[in-house]
C-alpha cells in the first residue's frame, strides 16, 4: 500500500456560515492541494469535507497518515464513529449523530483506505497545517456577502 500524507482543515465564517475547506496530499515528492467551500454551513462540516475529498482523490487505496487540528474528525475516527454505528446511529446521550450524511462517507473511505489520524495543534506554526487554514478561510471568504 501506498503511504499518503494528508493534512486537512476546514472553516467557517459564523457557524453556521459560509465554509471553506483544503486538503494537501503528499505522496513521494508530490504534493496536491483541493480545495472548495459551500454557502452556509458549519465548521464541523467543512472539517470533515476536508478530509473526505482529500480521500476521494486518491486513485487507488492508501495507507494514510491524516493530521489535522480537528479534534472532532480524530476523535470520530477513533472512538465515535464505531460506537455511533453500534447504536444505530446514536450518540452516548441517545441524541442523534450531527453530520451522519458525513461520517457515513468517512466510513465508507475507511473501508478502502487505511486511515491513522493525528492531530495537531491549530495555528502553531505547523506550516503544512497553516496554509490549509489559508486556503480553507480564502474559500469560506468566496461565499461572503
Amino acid at each position: 500500500m501506498k503511504k499518503v500524507l494528508i493534512y486537512a482543515d476546514g472553516s467557517s465564517i459564523g457557524n453556521p456560515g459560509p465554509g471553506g475547506w483544503c486538503g494537501i496530499i503528499i505522496y513521494n515528492n508530490n504534493r496536491k492541494v483541493i480545495s472548495g467551500g459551500e454557502p452556509y454551513t458549519t465548521n464541523n462540516r467543512m472539517e470533515l469535507t476536508a478530509v473526505i475529498e482529500s480521500l476521494e482523490a486518491l486513485k487507488e487505496p492508501c495507507e494514510v497518515y491524516l493530521y489535522t487540528d480537528s479534534n472532532y474528525v480524530v476523535q470520530g475516527l477513533k472512538i465515535w464513529l464505531d460506537n455511533w454505528m453500534s447504536k444505530g446511529w446514536k450518540t452516548s446521550s441517545g441524541k442523534d449523530v450531527l453530520n451522519r450524511d458525513l461520517w457515513e462517507k468517512l466510513n465508507r473511505l475507511r473501508s478502502i483506505h487505511r486511515i491513522v489520524p493525528n492531530w495537531i495543534k491549530g495555528h502553531n506554526k505547523d506550516p503544512l497545517n497553516e496554509e490549509c487554514d489559508r486556503i480553507a478561510k480564502r474559500e469560506a471568504m468566496k461565499f461572503k456577502g
